[in-house]
C-alpha cells in the first residue's frame, strides 16, 4: 500500500497536488503535508481534503486523480 503526501503550497491554479512518496516531483521536505498510507490516490485525495479544499492528484504518480 503506497504511501501518500500532499503539497502545502499551491500550484498556480490554486490546487494541491497529491503524490505518492516515490514520486520524483515530490514538494520540498518542509512543504510536505504526511497523508499516510492509502490503498489508492482517491482515499489520500480524500484525506487531503481535510487541509484543502482544492486538492488534485500529481499528473506522473496518482494520474488517475488527476483531474486538471
Amino acid at each position: 500500500m503506497p504511501y501518500y503526501l500532499v503539497n502545502k503550497n499551491a500550484q498556480p491554479g490554486g490546487e494541491h497536488e497529491v503524490h505518492e512518496s516515490n514520486c520524483g516531483h515530490l514538494p520540498e521536505f518542509l512543504n510536505r503535508q504526511d497523508l499516510g498510507f492509502h490503498a489508492t490516490c482517491k482515499g489520500a485525495v480524500q484525506a487531503a481534503k481535510r487541509y484543502y479544499g482544492n486538492v488534485d492528484g500529481c499528473y506522473y504518480c496518482c494520474n488517475d486523480c488527476h483531474n486538471r
